[in-house]
C-alpha cells in the first residue's frame, strides 16, 4: 500500500474510533440518566470523554492497533477491539482512581459505555473495511505489478507477493529474463506468440527476449518488482534506466535467497541504501514506549529504594563488616560495560574465597551458583531471598544501563568465555528481571538452559510480554521464590 492510502487508513480509523467514542459516551449517559440535566457534575463527564479520547489516539499512534487491518478476519478484528477496551478501561478507571473522579461519577455509564463502544466500534471498523476493499479492487486504484525473476524461482516469488501484498496489487504479469526465458510445455519458437498464452499460477508470462523493453511499454502497468540474483548489474541497470525512462516504479530486491525476510530491512548507511540483517525487528514507538516505562518504574522502584535503605543498611552493618553497597562491572548492551549497584549480601572477601568453591558450582556452564553459598551473609540469605538486595539495580534502570525486562547482563570473566551463540543474549539492553527468572530461576541447573530463555524472549519481545514478565516477577517475589 502506498504512503497516501496509508496515511488516509491510519488517520481514517483513528477518527472513526474517535467519533465511535464520543456517540457510545453519549449515549451511555443519556441511557443511564435518561436526560443531560441530571447527570451530575457535568465538568467530570466532559473530562473523562477527554481522557478516553486521548487513551484512543495515544494507543493507535504508538501501539498502531490497526495495522494489517485489511487483512484481519472478523474474529481477529473482534480480539483486536476487545483488547483495545479492556486496556482502554483499565487505564480510565485508573486514572479516575487518583483523581477522585470516581466517587462523582456514575458507574452505569461505564458499564453502558464499553459494551456500546465495542459494537459502535466493530460495526466501524467492518463498514470501512468494506469500502475500503471494494475502493481498492477497482480498477482505477489497483496497482498493476509486472515481477521479473529467474524461471527456478517464478513459484516461489509469486506465491510470497500473493500471500503479502496489499488487495489493491495486481501482478499483470511474470518475465523470466535469463537465456531461454519462461517455457512450459508445449511452447515453440522465439517471439511473443509462442508466450501469449503461457502462464504462471494464472499470470501470463512475457517475453524477456531482446524485445523486452518494447512489450512491456505497451503494457498497463505501474510498477515492477524485480528479483534476479543472478543477473549481472549491466543487466539489471538497463531494466531500471528502461522503466525509469518510462516513468514506471521499480522495487529492486537486494535479499540474498535463503536468507530469512523477517530479519532484513531497507535503510540509510551514510549515503549508501543498503539492506540491514537484523534479528531484532521492533519500532521506534514500541522501544520509546519501553524505555518511558523504564523510566517510570525506575523511578518508582528508586522512591522504594529509599524508603527501604535505612533499615537494609543498617542490618548489613549490624551483621557484617564492610560497605552497604555492593558494585561490579557487568556487560550490557551489545558488550558495553556498565557498574551494577546492588545491596551487600556477602562477605567482603567473597571473590576472594569464589575460587576455593568453584568444583561445588551446581550449574553447568559459565554461571556459578551453590544453595548454601558460605559467602552469604545472614541479612544476605534474607535480602536474597525476598530480591531487595536487587532494589539498587533501579538506578541502572533509570541511567539506561539496564531496563526493567530484559536478559541477564553477565560478568566480566563469564562474557570472556562466550562463544556466538551465548553472544546473541546480550544483544537486548539486560533487566532487572526476564523470562528465565520468572521460569523457576532457582531450579535451572544448565547455563545453557538461561540462554535458551533470554534468546527466546529476545526473539519474541513485545510490550505485552514485558507487562506478563513484570507481573509474574511480582507474584515469584510475593511468594518468597527469589533468588538462592
Amino acid at each position: 500500500m502506498n504512503q497516501k492510502n496509508k496515511i488516509v487508513e491510519v488517520y481514517g480509523l483513528w477518527f472513526a474510533d474517535l467519533v465511535a467514542i464520543g456517540i457510545s459516551f453519549v449515549l451511555a449517559t443519556y441511557i443511564r440518566f435518561g436526560n443531560f440535566r441530571d447527570m451530575g457534575d457535568k465538568g467530570i463527564h466532559f473530562q473523562v470523554c477527554l481522557v478516553l479520547l486521548l487513551f484512543c489516539t495515544v494507543y493507535t499512534f504508538f501501539i498502531d492497533w490497526n495495522r494489517n487491518f485489511l487483512k484481519r478476519k472478523l474474529q481477529k478484528e473482534l480480539y483486536e477491539i476487545l483488547k483495545y477496551h479492556v486496556i482502554m478501561m483499565l487505564v480510565v478507571q485508573m486514572i479516575m482512581y487518583f483523581l477522585k473522579w470516581a466517587d462523582v461519577f456514575s458507574r452505569l455509564v461505564m458499564i453502558y459505555f464499553p459494551i456500546i463502544n465495542v459494537a459502535l466500534t466493530l460495526l466501524l471498523h467492518l463498514m470501512i473495511k468494506k469500502g475500503m476493499q471494494i475502493h481498492y479492487k477497482s480498477e482505477l486504484s489497483r496497482i498493476k505489478v509486472l515481477v521479473i525473476t529467474h524461471a527456478e524461482m517464478a513459484d516461489e516469488v509469486l506465491e510470497r507477493l500473493q500471500d503479502t501484498l496489499e488487495i489493491n496489487y495486481q501482478i499483470v504479469g511474470i518475465a523470466c529474463p535469463e537465456a531461454g526465458d519462461v517455457r512450459r510445455e508445449g511452447a515453440q519458437a522465439a517471439g511473443m506468440d509462442a508466450y501469449r498464452d503461457e502462464k504462471i499460477d494464472g499470470i501470463p508470462v512475457v517475453h524477456a527476449g531482446d524485445d523486452f523493453m518494447e512489450n512491456v511499454t505497451l503494457m498497463a502497468l505501474d510498477e515492477v518488482f524485480i528479483y534476479a540474483p543472478e543477473l549481472k548489474q549491466k543487466q539489471i541497470q538497463k531494466i531500471l534506466n528502461g522503466f525509469d525512462e518510462m516513468g514506471v516504479d521499480c522495487h529492486y530486491c537486494i535479499e540474498l535467497p535463503g536468507t530469512q525476510p523477517e530479519r532484513s530491512k531497507i535503510e540509510s548507511f551514510g549515503s549508501y541504501s543498503v539492506i540491514t540483517y537484523t534479528r531484532f525487528q521492533s519500532s521506534y514507538k514500541r522501544l520509546l514506549i519501553k524505555r518511558v516505562m523504564d523510566i517510570a518504574g525506575g523511578l518508582v522502584g528508586l522512591l522504594i529504594t529509599m524508603v527501604f535503605f535505612p533499615f537494609v543498611a543498617l542490618a548489613i552493618k549490624l551483621d557484617s563488616p564492610g560497605p552497604v553497597m555492593f558494585s561490579q562491572i557487568r556487560i550490557g548492551r551489545n558488550g558495553r560495560r556498565f557498574k551494577i549497584y546492588k545491596f551487600r549480601s556477602m562477605y567482603i572477601d567473597a571473590e576472594e574465597r569464589k575460587k576455593e568453591l568453584e568444583g561445588q558450582n551446581e550449574i553447568q556452564g559459565l554461571m556459578f551458583k551453590i544453595e548454601n553459598d558460605p559467602r552469604i551473609t545472614r541479612v544476605g540469605k534474607f535480602i536474597r531471598k525476598t530480591s531487595i538486595d536487587e532494589l539498587p539495580q533501579f538506578y541502572n534502570v533509570v541511567k539506561g544501563d539496564m531496563s526493567l525486562v530484559g536478559t541477564r547482563p553477565p560478568t566480566a570473566d563469564e562474557f570472556e568465555k562466550y562463544n556466538q551463540y551465548y553472544r546473541r543474549r546480550i544483544s537486548m539492553t539486560p533487566g532487572l528481571t526476564g523470562l528465565w527468572q520468572v521460569s523457576g530461576r532457582s531450579d535451572i541447573e544448565d547455563f545453557d538452559d538461561v540462554v535458551k530463555y533470554d534468546l527466546e524472549y529476545i526473539d519474541g519481545w513485545s510490550l505485552t510480554l514485558d507487562m506478563k514478565i513484570l507481573l509474574r516477577t511480582i507474584w515469584v517475589v510475593l511468594a518468597g521464590r527469589g533468588s538462592r
